[in-house]
Formats: structure tokens, sequence, C-alpha cells
């Protein structure tokens, strides 16, 4: 077990230096673009690349239609057979690269780091960068606002439920 452990805190280590030469990485490519490191987000446009990172977070974190990559680093095998069909389980990778991208791809707070970094940093590469920033907030928006309405559904839904659990 501890062989393991020594091997992924390798990996984390590997991939968290792998981060800071893709962010400084960046960083050299905007300052061969601007001559310097934009220093300057006004605050909607700031608003903006907060929804952009969220969404895209959430995106790659939580919904279906990206639930092939995550997969993709699951360890899959077959856990029997019955009637001619076989059932395949998923698990966790234990250790190795895979079992950290699988980490980060399923951490909201890890993943939105590198996220915000992207969005950061096409933002201030160029101009037209606003347009699926601004289809990112947007959609990030909606996302809060189903994410609220699904909450308050819930609640009125256990009301209900206590409610008619107390009247019998």
């Amino acid at each position: 077990m501890q062989q393991q452990n020594d091997d992924q805190n390798f990996w984390n280590i590997v991939f968290s230096l792998f981060f800071l030469a893709f962010a400084v990485g960046l960083g050299f490519i905007l300052i061969s673009v601007h001559s310097e490191l934009p220093t300057y987000i006004p605050l909607a446009d700031f608003i903006l690349i907060v929804l952009a990172t969220f969404r895209l977070t959430r995106l790659f974190v939580y919904d279906k239609i990206t639930r092939f990559l995550r997969d993709f680093f699951f360890h899959a095998h077959e856990e029997y057979t019955e009637e001619g069909v076989t059932y395949f389980a998923k698990k966790e990778r234990m250790h190795g690269p895979l079992r950290t991208v699988y980490e980060l791809l399923t951490c909201p707070w890890c993943f939105s780091v590198w996220a915000s970094v992207v969005v950061v940093f096409f933002y201030f590469l160029t101009p037209n960068a606003w347009i699926p920033i601004l289809i990112l907030a947007i959609s990030g928006v909606a996302t809060l606002i189903q994410l609220i309405s699904n909450a308050i559904g819930w609640v009125a839904e256990n009301g209900k439920i206590k409610a008619t659990k107390g009247n019998q």
C-alpha cells in the first residue's frame, strides 16, 4: 500500500510540475504577444471569465456528454456473465498517471484551476476569445438557474413527503 501511495504521490508531483510549466509557458506566450503580462480585467469580463470557468468545470466533471472522457480513465473489467449477458464493472484506477488524470477530471476544485488558466489565457491572447467565453458564461448562468430550480423542487418534494407522512 505504501508503494502505491509513493507511486501516486510521484504522479501527482509530475502533474503539478506539468501544470506549473504549462502556466508559465502560457505566460511566455502572452508576453511574446503583448510585450508584457496583462494586469487588468474589467469587472464585467472577470464575471464572464468566472462563469465560463464554472461551466467548463461542470462540463468536464459532471456532464453526461463528457462521461466518455472520464470513463476512459476507469479500469473496466468483466465482472460476471449471467444468462448470456456479460456484465462489466468500472473501478477507479488505483495508481499511476491515469489515476491522477481521473482525479483531476472528477474533482471540481482541481479541474477549475486548469480550466481557469485556459480561459484566462485565451481571454488575453485574442479579442475573439470573448465569443466562446460569453457562450460558456451564458451556459454557466443557465446551469446555475437549473441547479437552483432543482434544489427548490427537491425541498418542495421533501416538504410534501413530510407533510404526507405527518397526516398518516
